[in-house]
This record gives C-alpha cells, sequence and structure tokens, in this order.
C-alpha cells in the first residue's frame, strides 16, 4: 500500500493540525484548507488521493466540497466528517458518492483504518484495471476465438507462453475446434507478425497439384505449367506457413517437406535452383498422427520435427 496525498478540509483549524500530526506519522503528504472555497482551489491545483471534508462549514459545506471534488478530480476519494448527532447527513453523503465517513470526535485508529481501506481498494482498482490492459493487449490476436471455459483459457495461457518461441507447432484437435484460428493468432502476436501467414490445407487438393503449390514449379516442367510459379513455402518466407490436414500429406512430399525443415532449404518442380526459406511451420489435424507413424502411413522423423510443440484444442462439447 502506497502513501496518499491528503487534503483535510475543516474550518477549526485545531482539528486540522491534529489530524496533519496523525497522517504525516503515518508517511502521508497532509495538506489543509480551513473552508469549502480554499479547498477547491487547492483542488483545482493539485492532485490528492483522498480529501477528508467537514460538512457543516461556513458558506460552502462539505456536501458542495464533495461535488466540486467530483467535478474536478472523479478519482480522488472523499472522507466526510461529521458530529455524531448528523451520521445521517453523512450517510446521505456517500450515497451521493463520499468513499467514507468518520465520526467526531475522532478515533485515530478508526482514521488509520478507514484511510488504509480506501487505499488498498485504490490500489486493488489500479491492479485490476494494469490486468485488464494486460489481458487485452495480449488477448488481442485472440480476438476471433470464443472460449470462456477453463480448458480454452488453458489454452490462451499455453499460447502466450508459445508465441515468443520459434519452434514448430502441431495444434491437435476435433474439426471445428478452431485449430486455424490459434495458428494465425499465434503468427499475429509473435515476432512474425505483419510477415506472410500462408495456409494450405493438404486434403483439400490433389496429390498431382499439391507438389506444386507447395514448392514451385518451373516453367514447361509439366503440361499445364505456362510459366514460373513461386510455391506457397517460398511466398512464406519469412513468416509462418499452416499446414493444415498434415496428416493427409502424402509420403513422397513428407520426405521433401523433412528436407525443407532441415536444411531451409527447397527446390522447385523441374527447377534446378536452390531457394533458401525461413518459416514457423504451424501443422494442424485431427487425426491421430502417432497411430499413422506406428502404421508408417506418416514419417517419424518428420513427426517429431513438426511437433516440437503441442497445442491440443479441447473438443466443443
Amino acid at each position: 500500500m502506497g502513501k496518499a496525498n491528503i487534503l483535510i478540509v475543516d474550518d477549526e483549524k485545531d482539528i486540522c493540525k491534529a489530524l496533519n500530526i496523525l497522517l504525516t506519522k503515518e508517511g502521508h503528504a497532509v495538506k489543509e484548507a480551513y473552508n469549502g472555497e480554499e479547498a477547491v482551489e487547492r483542488i483545482m491545483k493539485e492532485n490528492f488521493d483522498i480529501i477528508m471534508t467537514d460538512i457543516k462549514m461556513g458558506k460552502m459545506d462539505g456536501f458542495e466540497v464533495l461535488r466540486q471534488s467530483q467535478k474536478i478530480s472523479p478519482d480522488t476519494s472523499v472522507i466526510m466528517m461529521t458530529a455524531f448527532a448528523s451520521v445521517g447527513s453523512a450517510v446521505e453523503a456517500m450515497r451521493a458518492g463520499a468513499s467514507d465517513y468518520i465520526t467526531k470526535p475522532f478515533i485515530n485508529d478508526e482514521i488509520r483504518l478507514t484511510i488504509r481501506r480506501i487505499l488498498q481498494s485504490r490500489d486493488l482498482q489500479m491492479e485490476n484495471q494494469i490486468l485488464r490492459q494486460e489481458l487485452s493487449q495480449r488477448h488481442e490476436a485472440f480476438a476471433n476465438i470464443i472460449g470462456t471455459s477453463e480448458p480454452m483459457q488453458k489454452v490462451f495461457t499455453f499460447m502466450e507462453k508459445v508465441i515468443p518461441n520459434k519452434s514448430n507447432i502441431l495444434i491437435t484437435g476435433e474439426s471445428g475446434t478452431g485449430k486455424g484460428l490459434v495458428a494465425q493468432a499465434i503468427h499475429e502476436a509473435g515476432p512474425r507478425k505483419g510477415k506472410p501467414f500462408i495456409s494450405i490445407n493438404c486434403g483439400a487438393i490433389p496429390e498431382n497439384l499439391l507438389e506444386s503449390e507447395l514448392f514451385g514449379h518451373k516453367k514447361g516442367s509439366f503440361t499445364s505449367a505456362n510459366e514460373d510459379k513461386k510455391g506457397l513455402i517460398t511466398m512464406a518466407s519469412g513468416g509462418t506457413l499452416f499446414l493444415d490436414e498434415i496428416s493427409e500429406l502424402p509420403q513422397a512430399l513428407q520426405v521433401k517437406l523433412l528436407h525443407v525443415i532441415q536444411t531451409k532449404e527447397l527446390t522447385p518442380v523441374g527447377d534446378t535452383r536452390i531457394i533458401t526459406v525461413d518459416i514457423r511451420i504451424i501443422a494442424a489435424t485431427n487425426a491421430d498422427l502417432m497411430q499413422r507413424v506406428k502404421e508408417g502411413r506418416f514419417r517419424e522423423d518428420l513427426y517429431y520435427r513438426l511437433n516440437v510443440i503441442e497445442i491440443r484444442m479441447p473438443a466443443l462439447r
């Protein structure tokens, strides 16, 4: 709990002096005002954490000091001071926005506890505000992912940990669980933000076209190759390549993809040029990829190259 800048407002100077001594010993910075008008002038010139004002004063009473404080410095807490006989007025002031009230004659411990309670509440509000800002900034890239359940919150937390990492990621989970959104969020929140995010569904393109899509081709390398074509891996260089349904990647292309991961190099179809690439691969599958490895349908070495970090998406149910 930090120390506060406090303004004491009372037309009885002895009360101001007594409170000043008490609160100064507590480490607070204390100023005094002997009427409402002087208090408002001070509020306009200086930021106070807490204002302690008597209710019954001369021309401008404590209610007006409260109203003016709310206009000039709405974040300042106001404590109303009143004689025991007018507690009802203090309660009315709290309904108008005062933080608390204390009765005269004062009990020092009550004053200390009231100040501490207000400062603790203020500190908690500030911490909550900072946390909300941090969460807003951290989860800005996650805005398109809907999930308030505990499993999804765990996914968000894990995503935050892996975002700065350069390793390849494998996202597993049932269809429709948002694997593509997670991949894009990791890219948008990471160091490759602003660089290409290239996505391809390995199961949606025929095998004879998939190689050309991924690696590119040279003009004339096959019948319909009327011009040179840059592959998606090359286009993703500097950024992220998202390979959805990686389990459907044909074994011949698994070998070529493994070579790219190991060497950071590729050769387009029908070409002799070697192209150097810098990519982070995020792969996704709804299949049991390890089972496919056991069945000989997916290369084990490629599996471990892709599954450096695994994110398991919870089922929608």
